[in-house]
């Protein structure tokens, strides 16, 4: 019995060193964050505010600048005191399991060792190959789906102008050369909703090559004369958005928009973190102040149950479908859903279920460090919408007011293009860009084919770099026993296009067929010298493995020589960016930019 009684002791003041041992930490070690993972509350009935909009934002640090403020000059925090370990005695009373429970509840927590938010670059971006050179003697065709995405090149201008050069992945070269309005003429009317203009010209990193420029554009109409607006406006309110260049910025841009709403217009708000709630329901446009109201009602925190906040935002948009309107839904997140359905296939199933209906997603992309640049693109994609990144107000403004006919009102479904070359005339062609958008052969007489749509305004643009017959530039020997066409067997023809569209609310598309003559002229146009500086700067972004040595000094003088007319400004913001991403290039022995080195 002694035996025992000691060992007894033994036991219990090892039991109290350790417990003690445990409490006793630096003064300076972090204290335990909340995560996006905590507990939220119910959901409320629909049609309630959520209760975090009415929550005023918690401190946090989760980005670099977020906990450099709460640092510098401010006096260090006093250290918290640890509980004392509880008393011998108490211990003692204690069954085995309970004194198992009362050593874990004073082991450092692990959330302790985790890295903060702002620690780690989680961006996700899609990889895609860079389309290849072709032969024309044995792919003679190139089918592709338009794309009038822009965020591409505002979230690379984002990051330059950070001072860092982007991932390849991040830069997708139609969305570079989408961003810029290159002034085509537009259409007389909306029977035919859009215009084709192409033209040919020596490419200017290697006159031995040309470039093949295919341009459409959109009919235009007046902001007051689009049709009755149903929009539901998605936003994220996770933790991960309480940052100046997320949530604030958003609530920035949609004020913007507000001013334009009219009578006719109704706008409803979800928001969604670790549920989703009605913010506002859907309210007439003129009632601005009730809708600036709940837009600053808007406050971030907790997990990211986006599928649950997609869900909720078309039920609001099918409650107030307007007949011969605009029905819509806008997300606006930084993508990083953590919660719920975060399966992308079943998040694409969702969306071509309710795009159906008639409502088309469109998504607002914000922020960095966690951008999820792959799921805002597949969701616009699939939703019939655009995706767009908003790195400024004035970017914001942009997109929500100045371009809101091209972004709301589509006036062309499932457009694609197809392009057969002359193999008399053509060697080898590369299309530049659309990566995400390529499609089969057989793909585009298929009316059961899903494609871009193109809205009221909007210009697309496709760059095709071919080499001539005979050209001594060919990047590809032919073969020894291909199939060889005598020149004079297709005429003067370098080309021949095909488009495909359907009107808005048709199930049967229509076609358009015209030739492209193989001259080229002598020096390309203002327009094409432009929109070539800009293809080349987002082939020379992803490594420059087709510009012939051509680098970002030339680039920005063909750009800045073809400015024209720019009283926005934008097309000075891009030889600036040009210059940026000249000064951050790693530099080869030689003077040449190292790619790989990035």
């Amino acid at each position: 019995m002694k035996l025992k009684a000691l060992l007894r002791s033994l036991l219990l003041a090892l039991l109290v060193i350790v417990t003690g041992c445990s409490v006793s930490r630096p003064a300076n070690d972090t204290p335990a964050r909340k995560n996006d993972s905590a507990p939220t509350p119910p959901v409320p009935p629909v049609g309630q505010p959520s209760p975090q909009v009415k929550a005023q934002p918690s401190p946090r640090a989760d980005s670099p600048a977020d906990r450099a403020s709460s640092t510098v000059g401010q006096p260090a925090p006093m250290p918290v005191a640890p509980p004392a370990p509880p008393a011998l005695a108490e211990v003692s009373a204690m069954s085995y399991n309970a004194q198992s429970a009362k050593r874990m509840a004073y082991m450092p927590s692990p959330t302790l060792m985790q890295p903060l938010p702002g620690d780690i670059n989680t961006e996700n971006y899609t990889h895609r190959d860079t389309n290849p050179v072709q032969l024309v003697s044995e792919q003679p065709v190139s089918t592709f789906s338009i794309d009038v995405d822009t965020g591409s090149y505002t979230n690379v201008r984002r990051m330059l102008s950070a001072g860092q050069l982007p991932p390849a992945d991040a830069v997708r070269a139609e969305e570079f050369i989408n961003y810029f309005d290159y002034g085509y003429t537009p259409p007389a009317s909306r029977e035919q909703p859009f215009s084709v203009t192409t033209e040919l010209a020596p490419a200017p990193w290697n006159a031995k090559r040309q470039l093949l420029l295919v341009g459409i554009q959109g009919y235009r109409v007046p902001a007051a004369q689009i049709p009755a607006s149903n929009l539901v406006f998605l936003i994220d309110t996770s933790g991960s958005m309480d940052e100046a260049d997320k949530l604030p910025l958003l609530q920035a841009s949609l004020k913007q928009l507000v001013r334009q709403l009219r009578r006719q217009d109704r706008v409803a708000i979800v928001s969604y973190a670790g549920y989703a709630g009605v913010v506002l329901p859907s309210t007439a446009g003129d009632q601005h102040a009730t809708i600036d109201a709940a837009i600053d009602r808007l406050s971030a925190g907790g997990s990211t149950n986006g599928g649950a906040g997609i869900e909720l935002a078309y039920a609001q948009a099918e409650q107030g479908f307007i007949k011969g309107g605009v029905n819509r839904v806008i997300l606006a997140t930084d993508g990083d859903f953590n919660v719920g359905t975060v399966n992308q296939e079943a998040l694409k199933t969702t969306i071509e279920d309710h795009r159906k209906s008639g409502v088309a997603l469109t998504t607002l992309g914000f922020g960095e460090g966690n951008y999820n640049d792959a799921m805002a693109v597949m969701l616009a994609d699939v939703g019939n919408g655009s995706h767009h990144y908003i790195d400024s107000l004035q970017e914001g403004r942009r997109v929500l007011v100045d371009e809101m006919s091209a972004t709301l009102l589509t006036i062309a479904r499932d457009v694609k293009i197809q392009v057969e070359f002359n193999p008399a005339q053509v060697q080898e062609y590369r299309l530049i860009g659309y990566e995400k958008r390529m499609l089969k052969r057989e793909d585009f007489n298929n009316d059961k084919v899903d494609a871009g749509e193109i809205g009221a305004g909007a210009n697309v643009t496709a760059i095709y770099e071919i080499t001539p017959k005979g050209s001594n530039a060919a990047r590809i020997d032919p073969l020894r026993y291909g199939k060889h066409v005598a020149a004079d067997e297709s005429g003067n023809e370098l080309a021949f296009l095909r488009l495909r569209y359907k009107l808005p609310g048709q199930a049967d598309s229509k076609l358009i067929e015209q030739p492209i003559a193989a001259h080229a002229e002598a020096q390309a146009s203002e327009r094409l010298r432009y929109a070539a500086a800009v293809a080349a700067f987002a082939d020379a972004l992803r490594g420059g493995k087709y510009l012939d040595g051509y680098g970002y000094t030339q680039i920005a003088k063909l750009a800045s020589d073809a400015r024209g007319d720019d009283a926005d400004g934008y097309r000075a913001g891009f030889v600036q960016l040009v210059k940026l991403a000249n000064g951050l290039v790693t530099r080869g022995h030689d003077g040449a930019s190292d790619t790989a080195a990035r």
